[in-house]
């Protein structure tokens, strides 16, 4: 009789688990900062158009995001912040490739969607979760509460260097070219929570990432919750244009060629004062 006891508390217990494991969920924010430099002379700006111009950089590229999470999936969305007016006098135009509006990704299914707006048009690009190959290291550090270890990842990437053109007198498409180049991804992750995703397209390894570096942007987390009270709907986006991320790519390579043609057309008929910017980005 003890015998079988012990076997149904066993299989109670297994039971329980499983349970347990299916509805673990959390919440965590996460806090953005992207290295920008940029050098000029006096001949494209002046000291105090420059300092605005770096005020509004900082405060573009200090963003706040949300990852709701379970064992299997999760979504990862900008929360939503009113945007701050530009100086008078200046109008800044601000292309920055890759990104994502909402980050749907079932690590278990190995996929993701990213709804994203680009150009006044909803895109809905659906592909395959990369196969990251991390190197996992012995170092730890503590963010919060939690103890996490250091991850790795090297990566040869196409980059485009960041550019500037201040009334069009630089061309963009020319002067930033994409180049292959390998940049080390820094990940820290904590396996005291249990679930193999993290911010972005960031995933696969034995915990929540609570910090990832790719040596131009930092992604830190900074509160997480787990389990709350009210339960988390994580739900795949399904509304936009459906493309692969390849097909994109191209799209929106494309795009930046119409638009920096015509910023050079505006120039030419000396219509307003416009600075634009480009952000390279790895991905």
């Amino acid at each position: 009789m003890s015998r079988l006891i012990k076997i149904v508390t066993v299989l109670i217990l297994s039971i329980t688990t499983n349970v347990m494991a299916q509805d673990f969920q959390g919440i965590a924010t996460y806090k953005s900062h992207r290295k920008v430099d940029i050098k000029l002379d006096s001949t494209q700006m002046n000291s105090e158009m420059h300092q605005r111009m770096m005020d509004m950089m900082k405060k573009q590229f200090e963003k706040t995001y949300n990852l709701s999470f379970n064992k299997e999936e999760s979504i990862f969305k900008e929360e939503e912040r009113l945007e701050a007016p530009q100086p008078q006098g200046m109008v800044m135009v601000m292309v920055e490739t890759g990104g994502s509006d909402i980050m749907y990704k079932n690590t278990k299914e190995k996929r993701y969607t990213n709804q994203n707006e680009s150009f006044s048009k909803l895109f809905l690009i659906q592909d395959k979760l990369e196969d990251l190959n991390w190197e996992l290291g012995s170092e730890t550090k503590n963010i919060g509460d939690y103890t996490c270890y250091k991850a790795t990842l090297k990566r040869e990437v196409e980059v485009r260097q960041s550019g500037i053109s201040v009334n069009g007198d630089k061309d963009l498409d020319e002067e930033t070219k994409p180049k292959m180049e390998e940049i080390t991804i820094t990940a820290w992750y904590t396996p005291q929570i249990p679930v193999n995703t993290g911010p972005r397209n960031y995933h696969g390894l034995p915990g929540l990432i609570l910090e990832v570096n790719d040596g131009t942007e930092t992604i830190m987390c900074t509160k997480v919750v787990l389990n709350p009270e009210k339960s988390i709907e994580i739900k795949e986006p399904k509304k936009g244009k459906k493309i692969t991320q390849k097909k994109y790519d191209v799209i929106m390579e494309k795009k930046m060629k119409e638009m920096n043609e015509r910023m050079r057309s505006n120039r030419e008929r000396g219509d307003g004062h416009n600075i634009e910017i480009r952000i390279g980005d790895g991905e």
